[in-house]
């Protein structure tokens, strides 16, 4: 193989320091979560390889399941039913795996609009919405959604009439939220496939509607 001569002709002026994630002191349930791992594979109840498929697992989730959820309940109100009293038991019925902590449906309706936050840090339904957004696990997110999620919703474009109530729900650690939005007027005629495509992430959170058809 010849040999490669890399140039680089061009100067820089100082780089600004960009500091990793590593640079900060690690929070109090960043230390809790690492130990309970560890302890995990010291115990034997899992395996360093489990532990790691099962991260790949939760990383590599999207949108897409439950958004084919709320679909499916636009469109069956039976289904609705079921995934309003136990969303958990709902997505089995799919074949989705929503993860064995319990995850709560709220649904908006004309007088009702939810939003939800995690105030303690980024508990969130990722198995069946995907990985947080950065703007989720923000500590501007997680004090002003509390104190004022109009003013929040309306930085997302999401204008909620005084005539509706916003009610905003707290994930924890043992329950994570995740709100049916309302399905788009026009959207009679579409059928499943066409109605999930409506639905996106940050509706499943509340800051915004449902795209229109």
């Amino acid at each position: 193989m010849a040999n490669e001569t890399h140039t680089h002709d061009h100067a820089h002026g100082p780089h600004p320091h960009q500091p990793d994630l590593e640079d900060a002191p690690l929070t109090h349930h960043m230390v809790m979560t690492e130990a309970v791992g560890e302890l995990l594979i010291e115990k034997g109840i899992i395996s360093a390889d489990e532990l790691r498929a099962q991260m790949e697992k939760m990383d590599s989730k999207s949108p897409e399941a439950g958004a084919r959820m709320v679909a499916r309940a636009w469109m069956d109100a039976d289904f609705k039913a079921r995934v309003l009293a136990n969303v958990n038991d709902a997505a089995d019925e799919m074949g989705l795996d929503a993860g064995h902590i319990p995850i709560r449906a709220v649904e908006n309706t004309d007088d009702v609009h939810n939003v939800i936050v995690c105030t303690l840090c980024s508990c969130y339904p990722r198995m069946l919405i995907g990985l947080p957004p950065d703007w989720y696990k923000s500590r501007a997110y997680r004090s002003r959604c509390i104190r004022e999620p109009r003013t929040v919703l309306a930085e997302f474009g999401t204008d909620i009439p005084d005539s509706m109530e916003v009610r905003v729900h707290d994930s924890t650690a043992d329950l994570r939220y995740m709100v049916l939005p309302r399905r788009p007027d026009g959207t009679e005629d579409m059928d499943e496939d066409a109605l999930c495509e409506l639905v996106t992430r940050d509706c499943m959170i509340g800051v915004t509607l449902p795209k229109t058809p």
